[in-house]
């Protein structure tokens, strides 16, 4: 169940805007600033920050990099002091509907700790693509739990099927494709360097 705050968008939504315009904010950037540094519009930032869109993953995705933080980290700074257990139905999840990519933070990052697992599913057919890591180096192991996964890095294609594992140090761009015909779902780990 999705908790709203009055105005249509869940409390992670609006928790994770306000987050975004502080983040600018304490960089002492204005709207303009971020644009020309993410490659969003300012437009798009300006509606994100207040709440009136949900960022793709894409979008995400440039903010983290820009911002120096893994997706989970900005994920987490919007929730309170994570717990040391995390059930199941307590896991962030976070949803972008547009590209059909689902993410799942089972294991969420922690102060003192390197290391975080996230799930993902991404639907037949769909593609995220990443310009840049959030933090250049991260290390990832991607274990395939179901389905097929095409993973672009460092301009090499990795096809990785059910209980195929794939490790690498991020320093450029990377791209996640499901090409089908079912969805994929895979556990990723991120270790911070």
């Amino acid at each position: 169940m999705r908790e709203t705050d009055g105005s249509g968008i869940s409390s992670v939504e609006a928790a994770l805007a306000a987050r975004l315009g502080e983040l600018r904010v304490e960089r002492g950037w204005s709207l303009d600033e971020l644009a020309r540094r993410s490659g969003l519009s300012r437009s798009t930032l300006s509606r994100l920050e207040r709440g009136e869109l949900s960022p793709t993953a894409a979008q995400l995705g440039r903010l983290c990099t820009v911002h120096e933080r893994t997706m989970s980290r900005l994920l987490l700074e919007v929730e309170e002091q994570p717990p040391q257990l995390v059930p199941a139905g307590r896991q962030t999840v976070w949803r972008d509907e547009a590209s059909g990519f689902v993410r799942r933070s089972v294991s969420p990052p922690h102060p003192g700790l390197r290391a975080e697992i996230v799930e993902g599913v991404l639907d037949a057919g769909a593609v995220i693509a990443y310009g840049n890591p959030p933090v250049p180096g991260l290390e990832q192991h991607i274990w395939v739990l179901e389905g097929t996964l095409h993973l672009t890095v460092d301009a090499t294609v990795h096809t990785a099927g059910p209980g195929d594992c794939l490790r690498f140090r991020l320093r450029g761009p990377s791209r996640f494709h499901c090409p089908g015909p079912d969805r994929v779902r895979y556990a990723l780990m991120i270790v911070a360097p």
